[in-house]
This record gives C-alpha cells, sequence and structure tokens, in this order.
C-alpha cells in the first residue's frame, strides 16, 4: 500500500503543541506579568476565532503596528493560523512610509499597540484599511481585539494555511528607499528548524530587547519551540537590559553589533551578574572583531554570529568555538556556510570565483524567498536559476570560511580602485580610542566619491582626525584615508539596531551642500 504523505504543520500549530504540553510553566514575561503556556495558547485560540469573525481569513494580509508585547505574538500566531499573510511595521518608520506599506500589502486588518493608536489615526488616515483593532482599550482606533477575543471559546482552532501560502511579508528597514516586501511561505517559515539552536531541555530563558518585526521574532519562536520561556523589554537600553538579564537569569538574547557594544560599554556591566548566559547571538550588521574580541573577554564563550537576509533565511554561522580573540581574522568572517545551503562567489559576468577572489555572495537553498511583494522585475533582478544574488561582496578561504567585505550599494569607487567600508572600519575600530566607526561615501560637487568616516571615541579618547588618517595611510594607503572624519557622541540606527548610512550620508551632503 501506498504511503501516506506527512500533514503539514505550520510553525504555529508546532509551538502550540509545545505549550499545551506544560500549561502551567511560564512561557511570557513582560514588565513583571508572567504569562503562562496555558494562557498563551488559549489566547492565540482565542484571537484566531474573533479574527475570522471579522473578515480576516486565509489568503488575507494583517498588519501589525506594535511593540514587544505578548500579545504582539499572540496576534501573528492567530493571523497565521487563520492562513493570514502577516507584515510587521517598523515603529520608527514615518506614517508616510508605513501608509505605503500598508497600502501597498492591502491590509485587511491592522492591528495596533494601545501605546501607538494615535500613530495608527495616522497612518490610516492616509492608508484606509477595512479594519483597525487595538490590542486593548485605546482612546482613539478601532475596536479592542482582546475584548472581542475574551468572547470567544479558546479550544484548538485547525489550522487553515497551506505550505505554499505566504505566511510573512518582511519589509526592509527603509534605508534605501521604498522598503522592498519579502514573501516567505509557511514552508519557509520554519527555517529556524535545524539552524538555531534546539535543545529539549526547558531552561532556554531569552531576552528580547529589540524588535520583534525583526530576528529577535524568530529566535522567539525558536524558543517557544524548544519550551523556554521570552522576556520582553519594550526597547534597547543597555542599563534595563543588563538588569533583565542578571534578575531573570538570562540564557541567551540577540543583539546587532552596534547594540551589543553599548551593552558591554555601559558602567553597570562591569558589576552584572551575567554568568547564566549561554549564548549571545550577534548579526544583522557586520562586527568588529576588535570589540568581538572584547565581548569574548567579557561574557567567556558563548558568542554566535549568524549571517543571512530576510530574502535568503539563514546562510552561515560563526560557531562560539570559532571565536577566538587571538584570530581576529577568523572573527572578521561570518563563519561557515550552513548545511543544504550552497553558496557560489560570482564576478559580474557570472562565472564562479576560486578561493580568497572577491565576488558577490550567491545562495541557493530552500529557506529562499518566494519573491519581493508585487515586484516581479525587481524578484527577477535578484533571484536567477536558482540563486539569490545577496547584494553583498565576500569571499571564501580555504578552510571553507565565508567572509563578507562590503555591500555592493555601499563600497566606495574612488581615483585607483574600490574601498571596503566594511574593511576601513575595522582598521578605525582596532585603534585603541574607537569604540565605532561607520564609513561611507559622499559624492562632491565634481560627482566623485569621496571616503568619509564618523568615529565613536572610546570615553576619555583624544585621537583626533589626523592621527586616525596616519593610521589609514600607513596600513591600508592613502586610497582608504577619509576625505573628512568626524566625532559623534553615538551613531544614528535604523529601527533594527543597524548604524543608519542613509541618514549620515544626508547629514554629510547637507553640511557640504551637495544635497540632492
Amino acid at each position: 500500500m501506498p504511503s501516506t504523505a506527512p500533514t503539514f504543520r505550520t510553525y504555529v500549530e508546532e509551538n502550540l503543541d509545545v505549550l499545551s504540553a506544560d500549561p502551567a510553566r511560564e512561557a511570557l514575561v513582560h514588565q513583571g506579568r508572567r504569562v503562562t503556556a496555558g494562557e498563551f495558547r488559549a489566547l492565540v485560540h482565542r484571537l484566531a476565532r474573533a479574527l475570522r469573525a471579522r473578515g480576516v481569513d486565509r489568503g488575507t494580509t494583517v498588519t501589525l503596528l506594535s511593540g514587544n508585547l505578548p500579545e504582539t505574538l499572540a496576534a501573528r500566531y492567530a493571523a497565521n493560523l487563520l492562513g493570514a499573510r502577516v507584515n510587521f511595521l517598523y515603529n520608527k518608520l514615518s506614517a508616510e512610509s508605513q501608509a505605503d506599506i500598508v497600502r501597498d500589502v492591502e491590509t485587511r486588518a491592522l492591528i495596533v499597540d494601545p501605546r501607538l493608536a494615535e500613530r495608527a489615526a495616522e497612518v490610516t488616515a492616509l492608508a484606509p484599511v477595512p479594519d483597525v483593532l487595538v490590542l486593548g482599550p485605546a482612546k482613539t482606533g478601532g475596536a479592542d481585539l482582546l475584548e472581542l477575543a475574551a468572547g470567544e471559546s479558546d479550544e484548538p482552532f485547525a489550522s487553515r494555511a497551506r505550505p505554499d501560502d505566504v505566511c510573512t511579508i518582511r519589509h526592509t528597514g527603509g534605508t534605501t528607499g521604498h522598503p522592498k516586501g519579502i514573501c516567505t511561505t509557511f514552508t519557509q517559515a520554519r527555517w529556524f528548524h535545524g539552524v538555531l539552536r534546539q535543545e529539549p531541555e526547558s531552561g532556554r530563558r531569552q531576552l528580547v530587547c529589540t524588535t520583534l518585526a525583526h530576528a529577535a521574532g524568530v529566535m522567539a519562536d525558536s524558543t517557544l519551540h524548544a519550551g523556554g520561556t521570552v522576556v520582553l523589554l519594550d526597547d534597547f537600553d543597555p542599563a534595563t537590559a543588563l538588569a533583565a538579564i542578571e534578575r531573570e537569569r538570562i540564557t541567551e538574547l540577540f543583539l546587532l553589533p552596534p547594540l551589543l557594544y553599548q551593552l558591554m560599554d555601559h558602567p553597570d556591566a562591569q558589576h552584572t551578574d551575567t554568568s547564566s548566559l549561554r549564548m549571545v547571538t550577534y548579526g544583522g550588521c557586520q562586527a568588529s572583531p576588535a570589540r568581538i574580541a572584547d565581548a569574548i573577554r567579557m561574557f567567556g564563550p558563548v558568542l554566535m554570529q549568524g549571517y543571512g537576509q530576510n530574502e535568503a533565511g539563514g546562510i552561515s554561522m560563526l560557531t562560539p568555538e570559532d571565536h577566538d580573540p587571538e584570530r581576529p581574522e577568523r572573527l572578521r568572517s561570518a563563519g561557515k556556510v550552513l548545511p543544504e545551503v550552497e553558496v557560489a562567489i560570482r564576478d559580474e559576468a557570472g562565472r564562479d570565483l576560486p578561493a580568497g577572489e572577491h565576488g558577490e555572495v550567491c545562495v541557493r537553498s530552500d529557506m529562499i524567498m518566494q519573491g519581493y511583494w508585487k515586484q516581479p522585475e525587481l524578484t527577477a533582478e535578484v533571484l536567477r536559476d536558482g540563486w539569490l544574488h545577496t547584494g553583498d561582496i565576500g569571499f571564501l578561504d580555504e578552510e571553507e570560511y565565508l567572509t563578507i567585505v562590503d555591500r555592493i550599494k555601499d563600497m566606495i569607487v574612488v581615483v585607483g580602485g574600490h574601498v571596503y567600508t566594511t574593511e576601513l572600519e575595522d582598521l578605525l575600530n582596532s585603534h585603541p580610542q574607537v569604540l565605532q566607526s561607520a564609513v561611507f561615501g559622499v559624492r562632491d560637487a565634481d560627482r566623485m566619491e569621496r571616503v568619509h568616516a564618523v568615529v565613536v571615541r572610546a570615553p576619555g579618547g583624544t585621537v583626533d582626525a589626523a592621527e586616525l588618517g596616519a593610521m589609514v595611510r600607513t596600513e591600508r594607503g592613502a586610497m582608504y584615508e577619509p576625505a573628512r572624519l568626524t566625532f559623534v557622541e553615538a551613531l544614528p540606527l535604523t529601527d533594527a539596531g543597524k548604524p543608519d548610512k542613509k541618514e549620515l550620508r544626508r547629514q554629510a551632503e547637507q553640511e557640504s551642500g551637495t544635497a540632492g
């Protein structure tokens, strides 16, 4: 007799099964409120029924405008249980940009954090939606979704999602023009299985101190899948994060490198008990080997770097065992390519390049996005013959470690060659009086690109532009020397926590009179 194909189960169904196994355990913590696995599971089923009663169903789009609330996760799970697409807005985008996205993805229901009700009113004035639902009472906005859900049954709601339905439309941060909507299916939404650590024990306690709209949301799914607890902070603040690590005995957290540096540099770090940490994952933008070496000395052998893209899922990983402070070239890499992922380094003509040569990182795996929402031409540009062209420049070494040297769009073309911004940032960051730097290109009045660098000094640092310029000339040559080097107290960051080079470039152009 022919064997029966296994029934497809979404990440939501699998996580709800785990929550059912021990309903009394602590699953989520937010501002002193402790939500049990049973309470969270019941809320998901109630919300699914309430959303369906409001017209949300398979193939519709739900957009979330919300902070890091337990109800935010529950609403995402409920919408996905219905087979709806979920689109998560970055909170710090302008109302105009948010409205563009809400309109673009054909939002059926906008689910709103009560704290963001006024912003929701701005957005929906620009882009009306059929239904606005608030996660609690609010002075402005639509119906209270939690009140609606309270009247529904918490009996298990059967998933309506199918494997190839779009699960999420995840937008880029909007730092390079109109954000692109990256579509991933319900099958691909399970990419963290076998990639992120999956321990059977229930002692995992994850601190979420960056937006659930970014990588922390996927890692929260992984933690709940493993029977762990997710501790939610509203936003990143180094003192608050350090206190939470000690108080909640946090075992793991995810931070973008600039936020990791802030955590390390905060005065409280020296007398905070961080011994519970077993995994500190960083990624999302380039890290400084010098600062990562500092982090290893501070937190121990618990660091792990993940390299990936929303378009590609996970690509490579630098394990804790590879984090050797005495090997900065290894810390500079993004680790080894993940199993079941293929990486090729290719030149502009599409030819594969040998080990050590710089080219575009191209990726092939089952985790690659379905495409960009309603942008077939752009999709065809980056997805060719099953390979995703990442837009990153990198190389594979003889041991098959992958190193990313720049984004193609960030590489600075100067007289005499190319300046890779991350290489210059690494060099500047190696100076003992430099905490962080950002390098970018700015066109002058003659439309020639010039190298600009913005530097954050260490406390008490006195290093000046001339000294750093001389170091760059000696180490890398005159081509890499910044035409302009300025000092700031802190770098501006995007909503996800990356250095905002678009804003830095805008400021530099404004100051030099070359804007526009």
